[in-house]
């Protein structure tokens, strides 16, 4: 199990983090799947979480949204948000996460990532500062330095997102 961190000592390590990387279902949004009589998938995403992505980028931190799912509604919800890098059906994300951290100059260690199952694993294992939300599988949590308050989709990424703002802002 990794040594947990802090809410203190993740805030100081959020404030010299170059790339916040996130996961899309389970962690920007509550995991669910909802789907009209025609067969037509949609997501519900919180707006809280989404003030705090906007914050955190103005505070200085580079963006990117890496998940398996091939849903384009997550291209939709980063254009809002003003993320740049968006990867979907990434079923190997460390190696997207690689090439992202190398266009935004980031060394593995000076990333942080919120993930919650198994796909995000081998990468938080990777990664400077891995994090997951209350909700995520055990093996998420076993491989987080930090573990949030909120579960995904309410909240969770605003709890991470006000933590940068407040470190740059210190």
């Amino acid at each position: 199990m990794s040594e947990k961190l802090s809410t203190r000592d993740v805030e100081l390590r959020l404030g010299q983090i170059k790339l916040l990387s996130l996961d899309v279902d389970g962690v920007m949004t509550d995991g669910g799947l909802y789907y009209t009589d025609d067969g037509t998938q949609f997501r519900k995403f919180n707006v809280k979480d989404g003030l705090g992505i906007k914050r955190a980028i103005k505070s200085g931190v580079a963006m990117c949204i890496i998940s398996a799912s091939k849903a384009t509604s997550t291209i939709k919800r980063a254009e809002h948000l003003g993320i740049q890098h968006v990867r979907i059906g990434a079923e190997d994300k460390l190696t997207h996460l690689r090439e992202i951290a190398a266009q935004v100059g980031a060394d593995l260690h000076e990333v942080a990532h919120i993930g919650d199952d198994l796909t995000d694993v081998p990468l938080m294992e990777a990664i400077g500062l891995p994090l997951t939300v209350a909700d995520a599988v055990p093996e998420a949590i076993h491989a987080a330095r930090y573990v949030t308050s909120k579960a995904g989709g309410k909240g969770a990424v605003r709890e991470i997102c006000d933590l940068i703002v407040k470190a740059r802002s210190s």
